[in-house]
């Protein structure tokens, strides 16, 4: 498929109710979404339906009083993409006193081509070993391992807490996969399918800095991929940064736009 064919799909099927999955309160405000999530509040839209000017600046206005007022959220998240029109968008929403987060790339491509074999090297400390995380008694103790694992690298303060991950594990939402080295995580990620649609969605892939560049990402984003295609997804899409854009793209993802966050903080 082309790159446009991939762009038009990940529009039609990716956004707006697709984001709106687990949130707890969705309130429309024209072609805006705004959504309460667990880990704070998120914004979408197919496409700003020609908002501009001062009617954009109305509405963004309208979306920080309500998750100001209305709400009970620490900050939330407008999430930009780079095709989206008008292009000052990221000017009016600094304006409005949100902050600019790193500048992502949205990558899509075929599960069936990343779902390959990828040999590991053992480390220093021990052989890497890939795994899914399953419900049970060691979910809470794998989850919390996960995750402080992966707000070391992301840091943000805004990822899932345990209980909302482990929500989503029991309930079949999403598949969580961890690299160990022996008792310490060193690389997690999400598989997420999204219903209704041909995506699956990997997200996270962060590794310790100290273990880059032996492969346990690529094994990691294989390893979730071999999964969705089990689970009959046939496509694969991520918002990836420039460390993994080079894995992904060797794998056959296209890079089909950008996505920057704009976050507000109370």
């Amino acid at each position: 498929m082309a790159s446009d064919g991939l762009l038009a799909a990940y529009d039609e099927q990716l956004r707006t109710d697709a984001e709106m999955v687990g949130a707890h309160e969705v309130v429309e405000d024209g072609p805006l979404l705004w959504a309460v999530f667990d880990h704070g509040g998120f914004v979408s839209y197919r496409d700003l339906g020609g908002l501009e000017g001062a009617a954009l600046d109305e509405a963004i206005a309208r979306t920080v009083a309500h998750f100001r007022d209305d709400t009970d959220v620490s900050s939330f998240e407008w999430k930009s993409r780079g095709h989206d029109l008008p292009a000052e968008l990221g000017e009016r929403l600094l304006a409005h006193g949100l902050v600019a987060e790193p500048v992502e790339t949205v990558m899509i491509g075929e599960a069936a081509r990343l779902a390959v074999d990828v040999p590991l090297d053992d480390t220093p400390a021990g052989p890497v070993v890939v795994r899914r995380i399953e419900p049970g008694a060691d979910a809470v103790d794998d989850l919390t391992r996960m995750l402080a694992a992966q707000e070391s690298v992301f840091g943000g303060g805004r990822g899932p807490s345990v209980a909302s991950a482990l929500a989503e594990l029991e309930g079949g939402a999403s598949e969580f996969w961890i690299a160990e080295v022996g008792d310490r995580v060193v690389c997690a990620g999400r598989l997420t399918p999204v219903e209704g649609t041909e995506f699956a969605g990997i997200w996270g892939g962060s590794t310790l800095p100290e273990l880059r560049g032996r492969g346990i990402y690529r094994a990691l984003v294989a390893a979730r991929a071999r999964s969705a295609t089990e689970r009959g997804a046939r496509l694969i899409h991520s918002d990836c940064t420039d460390m993994s854009r080079p894995i992904l793209e060797r794998a056959g993802l296209r890079a089909v736009t950008t996505t920057t966050p704009y976050v507000w903080t109370r």
